[in-house]
């Protein structure tokens, strides 16, 4: 059986159009999970969450899972990010600026949405799993289980990593969050990242995601690297609005910088 994955659009519709396109390009796949951030954070919030709604109904029931990410959770409750300690006063100018741009920038997305493109959100839940024939149970999470905050890095210590699935049962788990491709065994996982479709950190202009080939008791992974129109991206920004999009162009076009 074959899993497609994918995570962290954040209403960038030109990165998860050319991603979906791909993945059809690749020879699709029997059930397609998203791990999400779906819409905030980009120029295009509603049209994602829109998109997600046609997939649902095109894979059907069974077929298709979607998984809340923290910034869902922040544009359902209108804020709600976690506390920061800010340890000096050059520091506090900095946080309040970036809070104010956090702010406008969350804000803005939640506007562009109708009440059901809200309501769907609301409805999402926190994790997926399934069975795979010869192979066992493999889960798909946001950051960690149980934490759509959570940070399972390339470098998180192997205690610390194993720590974050201790009350888990399986062999495979997937994650979105850090907007980093990761494939690293723990002590009695596989974990793996595929990235962020709409706006890797590392591969900037890239949509990243992941197709899970399960034979027998083996999983090839492939985690997919495809370069989209990331100057029209960019150009959405300033078409539709986005407050403070000089930044978030950047962002696009130069990754976590």
């Amino acid at each position: 059986m074959r899993l497609a994955i994918l995570s962290d659009i954040h209403g960038n519709l030109h990165a998860l159009e050319t991603a979906l396109a791909d993945l059809r390009a690749a020879g699709g796949a029997d059930t397609l999970w998203l791990l999400g951030d779906y819409a905030a954070f980009g120029a295009r919030p509603r049209e994602c969450i829109q998109r997600m709604m046609a997939l649902a109904e095109e894979w059907g029931e069974g077929k298709i899972g979607f998984v809340r990410g923290n910034t869902d959770r922040y544009l359902v409750k209108a804020g709600a990010a976690r506390p920061a300690k800010v340890e000096n006063a050059e520091a506090f100018a900095e946080f309040v600026a970036g809070a104010r741009r956090w702010a406008d920038n969350l804000l803005w997305g939640l506007e562009q949405l109708t009440f059901a493109e809200y309501e769907w959100l609301t409805k999402l839940r926190g994790e997926l799993d399934l069975n795979a024939p010869g192979y066992g149970w493999v889960i798909g999470y946001h950051g960690t289980p149980g934490d759509d905050e959570g940070y399972l890095l390339p470098d998180t210590p192997v205690t610390a990593a194993d720590d974050a699935l201790l009350d888990r049962e399986g062999r495979l788990g997937i994650g979105g969050h850090i907007h980093v491709q990761m494939d690293r065994p723990l002590t009695h996982w596989r974990v793996i990242n595929v990235g962020s479709v709409g706006m890797s950190f590392d591969k900037p202009g890239y949509a990243e995601y992941g197709i899970f080939t399960f034979e027998g008791d083996d999983v090839a992974v492939d985690l997919r690297v495809i370069p989209y129109e990331v100057e029209a991206a960019a150009a959405d920004l300033y078409t539709v609005g986005y407050p403070h999009a000089d930044a978030a162009a950047r962002r696009l076009r130069e990754g976590n910088v």
